[in-house]
């Protein structure tokens, strides 16, 4: 018998620990993006300049090593199952801060377009599986979601590896049982964050503070004492007190006799910080004058983050947030030098990470400083294959099934064609496979198939679609007289105890190759259809009119690949985006490209809206 945390789903029938529910063997990351802005920058001007030499040295000298720093999108206890694979024993820092405001609304602002002016960002229901008791069983099933996570996470800690874990008065002491359960004997602090923001209640004292767990994987710990950022100032009455010298240039200090000896200590290089902190105000993270400000109102300041990473851990550490929200972990990883893995499951959190750890890099290499580059990962048609065989039971038939009942729409049992799925408000609706990316051919076979039985709209759900498709579509609508839209089917369908989700109907994007007279190309926007996911339905109509009548005010953030292969990761060449003080848009690059070689060469233009949803086109050009 032991004193023990017990939930719902901890133990099995028969009494015995359920063990967590793994793939048999590791999903294997998809990487998606290659990010090296800096370098990619050079790469552009030593391409026009037919100077290569030059870009490789500023690569090796710009670069702190060849680690390749992560951010992945995707549920976290299967990305961090993925990662232990390459990474079991080798990670030496986590800090996370998962969700605990379970009531909280946490709807965010997002500006749109130059002239300022915000509108509603809605949770996506993934999202707010993070924020909301939407688990199904309450605290269970909280306690349940965090622990398995935890649990996934110790195994990739190394021997020298400790765990932060940030949170509040509503679940403190539930992380506490869990955590020692976990790392039992290896506590090291129950640090208290005294921020002192917030409200000022009359029926009881002012919550002003967070708790922030310490545990250590093997015993094993230590704090960088002599940093500036571990000190804190003395107070009037030990200065009074015990430093009543002062030296010739001003400085106080205090003369102790240790071990026979004289040591002499100086006031200003102040005292350990203990295990209360007052020193750092919290983040407002709506400020638009704030250079850290990244609207998410859960954003910790970057100064909490320095404290914890720089003082606690080496320069060759490895840092994991799992719950990485707006990448302040990553953000402050990087400034300090640590390699760095990101996880979250929201692609607006994944995006707004994007953008700020481009901007670190940028400072980074402004200042003469080393960084490294980074890629943008996620687990694709493998996360929804997993799915498939653990909650599905590998039917592709029951795939169906839910997709339509998330959809809304009624299955044909009796359907007029094999293509035709369901219906919904008088629109024939297909669902295609889950391991598919949607193609045109496909398109052509069931929009005939539809034709034949005097369908007059058809709605196509699918995982993935081909580039380009949208208008393509355009065409053979007109061809065979039914209207067709498509709808992605949002990946928050595979969580369970879910009710709804938002399918959003896919964007499209037109772009034009700019030809300069030295023989360079750049690239130039044109029409965007932004998808308009997560916006909130009460601003569906105003929304819709304002993106026919000013669409790049959706756009947030595009990048362009000059030299996509159609299998390769995307990688930046160029890239431009909005920031919460600078709300300008460049609407044509300025890489002024060059090519190595003639011949024929394609042009992947990737852009994202101010919701975190990415539509991209492929241009061709020949040189």
């Amino acid at each position: 018998m032991k004193t023990e945390l017990v939930w719902e789903g901890k133990y099995d029938e028969f009494g015995n620990r359920r063990p967590v529910r793994l793939p048999d063997y590791p999903l294997p990351l998809q990487r998606v993006e290659r990010i090296d802005a800096p370098s990619d920058a050079a790469k552009a001007t030593a391409a026009r300049q037919g100077d290569l030499f030059d870009q490789e040295l500023f690569e090796r000298g710009s670069h702190r090593d060849d680690f390749r720093n992560m951010l992945i999108w995707g549920d976290n206890k299967l990305a961090l199952a993925a990662l232990l694979e390459q990474f079991r024993g080798k990670v030496d820092l986590i800090y996370i801060d998962p969700p605990f405001d379970v009531g909280a609304d946490f709807t965010m602002e997002v500006p749109l377009g130059e002239r300022g002016g915000e509108i509603e960002k809605e949770q996506s229901v993934l999202e707010a599986v993070a924020y909301r008791d939407t688990w199904g069983k309450g605290t269970d099933s909280y306690v349940q979601f965090l622990s398995e996570r935890l649990f996934v996470a110790r195994e990739l800690m190394s021997s020298r590896g400790s765990i932060f874990v940030h949170c509040d008065y509503r679940v403190s002491h539930l992380l506490r049982a869990i955590l020692e359960d976990l790392f039992e004997g290896c506590f090291l602090n129950e640090v208290i964050w005294s921020y002192g923001a917030g409200g000022n209640p009359q029926e009881f004292f002012p919550r002003k503070h967070d708790s922030i767990f310490w545990f250590s994987r093997a015993g094993v710990s230590q704090i960088n004492q002599d940093l500036a950022i571990m000190r804190v100032p003395y107070d009037e009455s030990t200065l009074s007190t015990h430093y009543k010298n002062v030296d010739s240039q001003g400085r106080r200090y205090r003369v102790q006799v240790k071990n026979g000896r004289e040591y002499v200590t100086y006031a200003d290089v102040g005292k350990l910080v203990t295990d209360v902190w007052t020193d750092i105000g919290a983040q407002n993270a709506t400020s638009p004058i704030s250079p850290e400000s990244t609207g998410y109102r859960t954003q910790k300041p970057e100064k909490l983050l320095e404290r914890i990473i720089s003082g606690t851990s080496d320069a060759d550490f490895l840092v994991l947030d799992f719950f990485c929200g707006s990448g302040t972990t990553c953000a402050v990883a990087e400034k300090l030098g640590r390699r760095w893995i990101g996880v979250d499951l929201g692609r607006y959190a994944i995006h707004t990470t994007r953008k700020r750890l481009i901007g670190v890099q940028r400072e980074l290499h402004a200042k003469n400083e080393p960084y490294r580059s980074f890629d943008v990962y996620n687990l694709g048609r493998y996360e929804r294959q997993w799915w498939q065989l653990d909650r599905l039971h590998g039917a592709d038939t029951e795939h169906r099934r839910i997709v339509l009942k998330f959809y809304k729409a009624a299955p044909l049992d009796n359907s007029p064609n094999p293509l035709l799925h369901g219906m919904k408000n008088g629109a024939y609706v297909h669902v295609d496979k889950i391991d598919s990316i949607f193609v045109y051919d496909e398109a052509r076979m069931i929009a005939q198939a539809a034709q034949a039985v005097g369908a007059r709209e058809l709605h196509i759900l699918a995982w993935e679609f081909e580039m380009e498709l949208k208008r393509k579509l355009e065409a053979l609508a007109a061809e065979t007289g039914v209207k067709l839209r498509t709808f992605q089917i949002p990946r928050e369908i595979m969580e369970p105890n879910r009710n709804e989700v938002q399918f959003f109907e896919a964007g499209a994007l037109e772009a034009a190759i700019v030809r300069h007279e030295d023989g360079s190309l750049d690239v130039k926007l044109g029409h965007f259809s932004p998808a308009l996911a997560e916006a909130p339905e009460a601003e569906l109509a105003m929304l819709r009119e304002r993106a026919i009548k000013s669409p790049f005010d959706f756009i947030d953030f595009w990048a362009i690949d000059f030299d996509w292969d159609g299998i390769e990761p995307f990688e930046h060449h160029w890239q431009d985006y909005r920031t919460r003080k600078d709300r300008s848009l460049k609407t044509t690059s300025d890489a002024k490209w060059s090519y190595e070689t003639p011949g024929k060469h394609q042009i992947c233009v990737k852009v994202i809206d101010v919701f975190g949803v990415d539509t991209t086109t492929v241009l061709e050009v020949d040189v």
